[in-house]
Protein backbone atom coordinates (compact mmCIF):
# COMPACT_ATOMS: atom_id res chain seq x y z
CA UNK A 1 0.00 0.00 0.00
CA UNK A 2 2.82 2.38 0.89
CA UNK A 3 4.66 1.70 -2.37
CA UNK A 4 1.51 2.33 -4.35
CA UNK A 5 0.97 5.64 -2.52
CA UNK A 6 4.52 6.76 -3.28
CA UNK A 7 4.23 5.62 -6.88
CA UNK A 8 1.08 7.67 -7.43
CA UNK A 9 2.54 10.69 -5.67
CA UNK A 10 3.89 12.45 -8.81
CA UNK A 11 0.48 12.18 -10.52
CA UNK A 12 -1.29 13.59 -7.47
CA UNK A 13 1.31 16.33 -7.22
CA UNK A 14 0.84 17.34 -10.85
CA UNK A 15 -2.95 17.32 -10.51
CA UNK A 16 -2.68 19.39 -7.34
CA UNK A 17 -0.50 21.97 -9.12
CA UNK A 18 -2.89 22.15 -12.08
CA UNK A 19 -5.76 22.82 -9.66
CA UNK A 20 -3.69 25.51 -7.94
CA UNK A 21 -2.94 27.08 -11.31
CA UNK A 22 -6.63 27.04 -12.24
CA UNK A 23 -7.46 28.92 -9.02
CA UNK A 24 -4.70 31.43 -9.79
CA UNK A 25 -6.07 31.92 -13.30
CA UNK A 26 -9.53 32.44 -11.87
CA UNK A 27 -8.16 34.85 -9.29
CA UNK A 28 -6.45 36.81 -12.04
CA UNK A 29 -9.60 37.35 -14.07
CA UNK A 30 -12.34 37.66 -11.43
CA UNK A 31 -12.95 41.19 -10.10
CA UNK A 32 -11.33 41.96 -6.78
CA UNK A 33 -9.21 38.78 -6.66
CA UNK A 34 -5.44 38.85 -7.10
CA UNK A 35 -3.67 36.03 -8.89
CA UNK A 36 -0.51 37.07 -7.06
CA UNK A 37 -2.21 36.59 -3.69
CA UNK A 38 -3.13 33.03 -4.62
CA UNK A 39 0.45 32.42 -5.82
CA UNK A 40 1.57 33.44 -2.35
CA UNK A 41 -0.97 31.43 -0.40
CA UNK A 42 -0.25 28.34 -2.53
CA UNK A 43 3.46 28.70 -1.81
CA UNK A 44 4.62 29.16 -5.41
CA UNK A 45 5.23 32.90 -5.42
CA UNK A 46 8.95 32.61 -4.72
CA UNK A 47 9.77 30.10 -7.50
CA UNK A 48 7.71 32.12 -9.98
CA UNK A 49 9.62 35.28 -9.07
CA UNK A 50 12.93 33.44 -9.29
CA UNK A 51 12.02 32.19 -12.77
CA UNK A 52 10.90 35.63 -13.93
CA UNK A 53 14.05 37.23 -12.50
CA UNK A 54 16.47 34.67 -13.95
CA UNK A 55 14.63 32.92 -16.82
CA UNK A 56 17.75 31.41 -18.40
CA UNK A 57 19.47 30.25 -15.22
CA UNK A 58 16.30 28.89 -13.60
CA UNK A 59 14.70 27.40 -16.71
CA UNK A 60 15.77 23.77 -16.19
CA UNK A 61 15.10 23.71 -12.45
CA UNK A 62 11.88 25.73 -12.27
CA UNK A 63 9.94 25.23 -15.52
CA UNK A 64 9.33 21.46 -15.02
CA UNK A 65 7.91 22.16 -11.54
CA UNK A 66 5.85 25.17 -12.63
CA UNK A 67 4.58 23.79 -15.95
CA UNK A 68 1.45 22.17 -14.38
CA UNK A 69 0.72 25.48 -12.66
CA UNK A 70 1.11 27.37 -15.94
CA UNK A 71 -1.26 24.93 -17.66
CA UNK A 72 -3.74 25.36 -14.81
CA UNK A 73 -3.50 29.15 -15.09
CA UNK A 74 -4.39 28.92 -18.77
CA UNK A 75 -7.37 26.69 -17.98
CA UNK A 76 -8.57 28.97 -15.22
CA UNK A 77 -8.01 32.21 -17.11
CA UNK A 78 -9.43 31.22 -20.50
CA UNK A 79 -11.65 28.23 -19.73
CA UNK A 80 -13.13 27.83 -16.28
CA UNK A 81 -13.25 31.60 -15.84
CA UNK A 82 -15.86 31.80 -18.58
CA UNK A 83 -18.08 29.43 -16.61
CA UNK A 84 -17.49 31.02 -13.22
CA UNK A 85 -17.99 34.51 -14.64
CA UNK A 86 -21.60 33.40 -15.15
CA UNK A 87 -21.91 32.62 -11.45
CA UNK A 88 -20.14 35.86 -10.58
CA UNK A 89 -22.70 37.75 -12.64
CA UNK A 90 -25.73 35.82 -11.34
CA UNK A 91 -24.50 35.20 -7.79
CA UNK A 92 -21.77 37.81 -7.17
CA UNK A 93 -21.78 37.83 -3.37
CA UNK A 94 -21.57 34.04 -2.79
CA UNK A 95 -18.87 33.73 -5.48
CA UNK A 96 -16.70 36.39 -3.90
CA UNK A 97 -17.33 34.97 -0.42
CA UNK A 98 -16.05 31.59 -1.63
CA UNK A 99 -12.78 33.17 -2.76
CA UNK A 100 -12.50 35.19 0.44
CA UNK A 101 -12.88 31.97 2.40
CA UNK A 102 -10.17 30.36 0.26
CA UNK A 103 -7.74 33.18 1.01
CA UNK A 104 -8.60 33.23 4.74
CA UNK A 105 -8.08 29.47 4.94
CA UNK A 106 -4.63 29.83 3.39
CA UNK A 107 -3.52 32.57 5.81
CA UNK A 108 -2.03 30.13 8.37
CA UNK A 109 0.27 28.64 5.71
CA UNK A 110 1.13 32.13 4.47
CA UNK A 111 2.05 33.29 7.97
CA UNK A 112 4.02 30.08 8.52
CA UNK A 113 6.02 30.67 5.34
CA UNK A 114 6.64 34.32 6.23
CA UNK A 115 8.33 33.22 9.45
CA UNK A 116 10.70 30.69 7.87
CA UNK A 117 13.67 32.99 8.53
CA UNK A 118 12.40 34.40 11.81
CA UNK A 119 10.37 37.47 12.75
CA UNK A 120 11.22 40.82 14.29
CA UNK A 121 9.42 44.00 15.30
CA UNK A 122 10.30 45.30 11.85
CA UNK A 123 8.39 42.39 10.31
CA UNK A 124 5.15 43.43 12.00
CA UNK A 125 5.77 47.11 11.24
CA UNK A 126 6.24 46.17 7.60
CA UNK A 127 2.93 44.25 7.69
CA UNK A 128 1.02 47.22 9.14
CA UNK A 129 2.55 49.80 6.78
CA UNK A 130 1.83 47.68 3.69
CA UNK A 131 -1.73 47.07 4.86
CA UNK A 132 -2.41 50.77 5.44
CA UNK A 133 -0.88 51.83 2.11
CA UNK A 134 -2.89 49.27 0.13
CA UNK A 135 -6.08 50.19 1.98
CA UNK A 136 -5.51 53.84 1.03
CA UNK A 137 -4.76 52.98 -2.60
CA UNK A 138 -7.75 50.70 -3.07
CA UNK A 139 -10.10 53.14 -1.35
CA UNK A 140 -8.87 55.94 -3.61
CA UNK A 141 -9.45 53.81 -6.71
CA UNK A 142 -12.86 52.72 -5.45
CA UNK A 143 -14.11 56.26 -5.00
CA UNK A 144 -12.67 57.62 -8.27
CA UNK A 145 -14.98 57.90 -11.28
CA UNK A 146 -12.59 58.27 -14.24
CA UNK A 147 -13.75 56.94 -17.61
CA UNK A 148 -11.26 56.30 -20.41
CA UNK A 149 -11.60 55.21 -24.05
CA UNK A 150 -9.50 52.04 -24.59
CA UNK A 151 -6.65 52.28 -27.11
CA UNK A 152 -3.14 50.89 -27.71
CA UNK A 153 -1.55 52.98 -24.96
CA UNK A 154 -4.20 52.07 -22.40
CA UNK A 155 -3.90 48.37 -23.23
CA UNK A 156 -0.17 48.73 -22.53
CA UNK A 157 -1.23 50.02 -19.14
CA UNK A 158 -3.56 47.02 -18.76
CA UNK A 159 -0.63 44.68 -19.39
CA UNK A 160 1.37 46.54 -16.78
CA UNK A 161 -1.44 46.08 -14.25
CA UNK A 162 -1.78 42.38 -15.12
CA UNK A 163 1.93 41.74 -14.53
CA UNK A 164 1.86 43.88 -11.40
CA UNK A 165 -0.92 41.71 -9.96
CA UNK A 166 1.52 38.76 -10.05
CA UNK A 167 4.69 40.60 -9.03
CA UNK A 168 2.97 42.54 -6.22
CA UNK A 169 0.44 40.22 -4.55
CA UNK A 170 -2.77 41.95 -3.59
CA UNK A 171 -2.67 44.35 -6.54
CA UNK A 172 -5.56 42.83 -8.45
CA UNK A 173 -5.49 44.15 -11.99
CA UNK A 174 -9.28 44.11 -12.06
CA UNK A 175 -9.32 46.40 -9.01
CA UNK A 176 -7.02 48.80 -10.84
CA UNK A 177 -8.82 48.68 -14.19
CA UNK A 178 -12.49 48.61 -13.25
CA UNK A 179 -12.57 52.20 -11.95
CA UNK A 180 -11.07 53.28 -15.28
CA UNK A 181 -13.57 51.36 -17.41
CA UNK A 182 -10.81 49.18 -18.90
CA UNK A 183 -11.49 45.85 -17.21
CA UNK A 184 -14.32 44.57 -19.42
CA UNK A 185 -12.79 45.45 -22.83
CA UNK A 186 -9.41 44.05 -21.76
CA UNK A 187 -10.77 40.72 -20.51
CA UNK A 188 -13.15 40.40 -23.48
CA UNK A 189 -10.23 41.04 -25.82
CA UNK A 190 -8.16 38.32 -24.17
CA UNK A 191 -11.07 35.86 -24.20
CA UNK A 192 -11.68 36.44 -27.91
CA UNK A 193 -7.92 36.45 -28.74
CA UNK A 194 -8.16 39.99 -30.11
CA UNK A 195 -4.65 40.94 -31.26
CA UNK A 196 -5.41 44.64 -30.82
CA UNK A 197 -5.65 43.85 -27.11
CA UNK A 198 -3.22 40.93 -26.78
CA UNK A 199 -0.22 42.64 -28.44
CA UNK A 200 -0.13 45.84 -26.36
CA UNK A 201 -1.19 43.94 -23.25
CA UNK A 202 1.60 41.41 -23.75
CA UNK A 203 4.16 44.15 -24.35
CA UNK A 204 3.09 45.98 -21.20
CA UNK A 205 3.25 42.80 -19.12
CA UNK A 206 6.65 41.78 -20.51
CA UNK A 207 8.22 45.20 -19.91
CA UNK A 208 6.86 45.24 -16.36
CA UNK A 209 8.29 41.80 -15.61
CA UNK A 210 11.70 42.77 -17.02
CA UNK A 211 11.84 46.00 -15.02
CA UNK A 212 10.39 44.86 -11.70
CA UNK A 213 10.84 41.09 -11.28
CA UNK A 214 14.56 41.19 -10.47
CA UNK A 215 14.12 44.05 -8.04
CA UNK A 216 11.35 42.25 -6.16
CA UNK A 217 13.30 38.97 -6.10
CA UNK A 218 16.39 40.79 -4.78
CA UNK A 219 14.24 42.31 -2.06
CA UNK A 220 13.20 38.83 -0.93
CA UNK A 221 16.76 37.55 -0.96
CA UNK A 222 18.04 40.38 1.25
CA UNK A 223 15.00 41.19 3.40
CA UNK A 224 12.88 38.03 3.37
CA UNK A 225 10.94 38.56 6.60
CA UNK A 226 10.17 42.23 5.97
CA UNK A 227 9.08 41.58 2.38
CA UNK A 228 6.93 38.55 3.17
CA UNK A 229 5.18 40.21 6.12
CA UNK A 230 4.48 43.18 3.85
CA UNK A 231 2.79 40.73 1.49
CA UNK A 232 0.62 39.50 4.36
CA UNK A 233 -0.42 43.09 4.95
CA UNK A 234 -1.28 43.45 1.27
CA UNK A 235 -3.29 40.21 1.32
CA UNK A 236 -5.25 41.30 4.39
CA UNK A 237 -6.08 44.71 2.90
CA UNK A 238 -7.06 43.33 -0.51
CA UNK A 239 -9.21 40.61 1.05
CA UNK A 240 -11.04 42.97 3.39
CA UNK A 241 -11.77 45.32 0.48
CA UNK A 242 -13.53 42.69 -1.65
CA UNK A 243 -15.89 41.32 1.02
CA UNK A 244 -19.48 42.08 -0.14
CA UNK A 245 -20.57 43.61 3.16
CA UNK A 246 -23.89 45.00 1.91
CA UNK A 247 -25.08 41.60 0.73
CA UNK A 248 -25.01 40.25 4.30
CA UNK A 249 -27.72 42.76 5.25
CA UNK A 250 -30.00 42.06 2.27
CA UNK A 251 -31.80 39.13 3.87
CA UNK A 252 -31.33 36.29 6.32
CA UNK A 253 -31.13 33.73 3.52
CA UNK A 254 -28.48 35.75 1.66
CA UNK A 255 -26.46 36.09 4.85
CA UNK A 256 -26.62 32.33 5.45
CA UNK A 257 -25.56 31.57 1.87
CA UNK A 258 -22.60 33.96 2.17
CA UNK A 259 -21.51 32.43 5.46
CA UNK A 260 -21.76 28.91 4.02
CA UNK A 261 -19.66 29.93 1.01
CA UNK A 262 -17.08 31.50 3.30
CA UNK A 263 -16.96 28.31 5.37
CA UNK A 264 -16.63 26.11 2.29
CA UNK A 265 -13.75 28.24 1.04
CA UNK A 266 -11.96 28.10 4.40
CA UNK A 267 -12.37 24.33 4.75
CA UNK A 268 -11.30 23.71 1.16
CA UNK A 269 -8.18 25.85 1.64
CA UNK A 270 -7.26 24.09 4.90
CA UNK A 271 -7.67 20.69 3.26
CA UNK A 272 -5.54 21.77 0.30
CA UNK A 273 -2.87 23.06 2.68
CA UNK A 274 -2.90 19.81 4.65
CA UNK A 275 -2.61 17.79 1.44
CA UNK A 276 0.20 20.04 0.24
CA UNK A 277 2.12 19.54 3.49
CA UNK A 278 1.64 15.76 3.42
CA UNK A 279 2.85 15.55 -0.17
CA UNK A 280 5.88 17.72 0.64
CA UNK A 281 6.78 15.55 3.65
CA UNK A 282 6.52 12.35 1.58
CA UNK A 283 8.65 13.85 -1.18
CA UNK A 284 11.34 14.88 1.32
CA UNK A 285 11.19 11.43 2.92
Amino acid sequence: MEKKSIKNLPVLRILFRVIQGAFIGLGAVLPGISGGVLCVVFGIYKPIMELLSHPIQKFKTHVPKLLPVIIGIGIGFLGIANLLSFFLEKYPAPSVCLFVGLIVGMMPSLFREAGEQGRSKGSYISLVIAMVVVFALLLALQFSSIQIVPNFAWYLFCGFCLALSVIAPGMSFSTLLMPLGLYTPFVDGIGHLNMDVLIPGGIGALVTVILLAKAVNLLFERHYSLAFHAIIGIVIAATVMIIPYQSFAQSVSQCIINVVCLAVGVVAALLLDRFNQSVSIKEEG
